[in-house]
């Protein structure tokens, strides 16, 4: 694939460019098992340099891939066609922060955190926040649709972007959405682009909506014998109207991993369940933590401890907060790998989900945790395995057949919050078999070239070991 890099970097610098093999290899990767070599990183620094790109990118028919922090697992942001990686991290600048109108316009390359930062000095805040939140940009996160622990209450990233300003695939700079709370009119094209992993536009601008920060949080932790208990829990606070702003599950693999990670000190039971209510009012909160409790104390949980210290709140997540890192710790030699990884089920499916995921990990001969944030819907686990073993490849592609199969079964969804990219595509399909053909007339009317992230979602490989980082080797 040839690229003119004289007319590339007449539009953004030969600073703003690299095509040196280190840079390629690194930004070939993101947090998912998977890897591809790309031509060429190009940094721009304002939307017409992402329009010059995009048009001469356009007229050769070479693939372009805009990318934030990397930190999508999915492998989303894996140049699995070749061509451009547009780096949006330059372009960081929180443009306007809107008290009356309670809105902020951002540049795509800001991060999370320090969006709220900002935010938090104002006494509002950006709620979706990724457990990535410390480098996941809001590009990034609106391509993915992503949430995270408080989700349950708050809702994910498309509940939160009021507008956008979109490159298309042929240059055009285009506004979709608006500035407003409601927006009746016309086609909702600002929540076809959440989601769709920069295969249909590269968005150059966002209008996010934001609301206070609650005055009172209180935190509670639940300790289970039986991981079945832990689920049914959830369930039944789910249904009794309770409005936790967080529901967090631990197995005990996770818990394990913890504790050798970080030498946490997490009791070794069956399951942890991690409950928060937040508000303005403490007897509201009060209100709600007794119910949780209660509930809890009837499936049998135990040990039940409830604290509204900023200090020890954050001693108590902490161990949740870096539980996927602390997994790689687990058993010496075994990579932690984000395959089957965050599927959506109904709160009456939670507990025999968990049991499942158990079920096929020793079926298979591999280790897999049940855990995240239940509240909202979402089952994560991950497999942990000997990359250098062919046979334990073998078995997590089963095991991951055999998850999805079941998630369809109980009337689930192949993804909560981490996107499709490379590595769900199978389960993925099956799930929108009967919509796949819409996807690819919309894909084909805004992107006729196929030059915006290609091979992904519903283009992506039917085998998720395409590319992988891992070195799988096929027998």
């Amino acid at each position: 694939m040839k690229i003119n890099l004289e007319k590339i970097i007449n539009i953004v610098g030969k600073e703003n460019i690299s095509t040196d093999p280190g840079d390629l290899l690194v930004y070939g990767s993101d947090s998912s098992v998977h890897e591809a070599s790309a031509c060429i990183v190009v940094r721009p620094g304002k939307i017409e340099h992402v329009q010059k790109i995009v048009i001469y990118a356009n007229s050769k028919k070479i693939p372009i891939i805009s990318r934030g922090a990397g930190s999508g697992m999915s492998g989303q942001a894996v140049p699995i066609k070749g061509g451009i990686i547009l780096d949006m991290k330059r372009m960081n600048h929180i443009l306007e922060v809107n008290l009356a109108d309670v809105y902020c316009r951002v540049e795509p390359g800001v991060v999370d955190d320090d969006l709220n930062h900002v935010l938090k000095s104002h006494s509002v805040f950006y709620p979706p926040a990724p457990a990535s939140s410390r480098v996941a940009t809001i590009g990034g996160e609106i391509a993915n649709n992503a949430s995270g622990v408080r989700s349950i209450k708050y809702g994910a990233v498309r509940d939160y972007v009021l507008g956008m300003k979109v490159v298309m695939a042929n240059g055009d700079l285009v506004s979709f959405g608006c500035k407003n709370r409601v927006e009746a009119a016309g086609y909702q094209l600002d929540r076809l682009m959440v989601g769709s992993e920069g295969t249909l536009g590269i968005i150059v601008e966002a209008t996010l909506r934001f609301i206070p920060i609650p005055k009172l949080r209180c935190m509670g932790t639940a300790k289970f014998n039986k991981l079945k208990e832990a689920g049914d829990s959830i369930a039944e606070i789910m249904a009794s109207g309770c409005q936790p702003s967080l529901l967090e599950l631990m197995d005990n693999i996770a818990i394990t991993a913890v504790n050798k990670a970080m030498d946490f000190g997490l009791p070794d039971v069956d399951a942890i369940l991690m409950f928060e209510a937040d508000g303005m009012v403490k007897e509201a909160i009060d209100f709600e933590m007794k119910k949780i409790k209660a509930i809890c104390e009837k499936h049998n949980g135990f040990g039940i401890e409830l604290s509204y210290d900023a200090k020890e709140r954050t001693r108590i997540f902490s161990g949740r907060k870096k539980l996927f890192p602390s997994l790689s710790k687990y058993k010496e030699l075994f990579a932690c790998t984000s395959l089957a990884d965050d599927m959506a089920v109904p709160y009456s499916k939670m507990a025999v989900m968990a049991q499942k995921i158990h079920d096929v990990a020793k079926r298979n001969n591999v280790i897999m945790t049940a855990y995240g944030h239940c509240g909202s819907g979402c089952m994560h686990t991950k497999i942990l395995l000997d990359p250098t073993k062919n046979k334990q490849w073998d078995n997590a592609k089963n095991a991951v057949k055999e998850i999805y199969d079941f998630v369809a079964s109980i009337d689930g969804s192949t993804s909560a919050e981490h996107g499709i990219g490379i590595s769900k595509a199978f389960a993925f399909k099956k799930e929108k078999h009967d919509s796949l053909n819409f996807m690819h007339a919309i894909k084909k009317a805004l992107d006729p070239n196929n030059i915006l992230n290609p091979g992904k979602l519903m283009d992506a490989p039917d085998d998720w070991v395409t590319a992988t980082r891992l070195r799988y080797k096929h027998n």
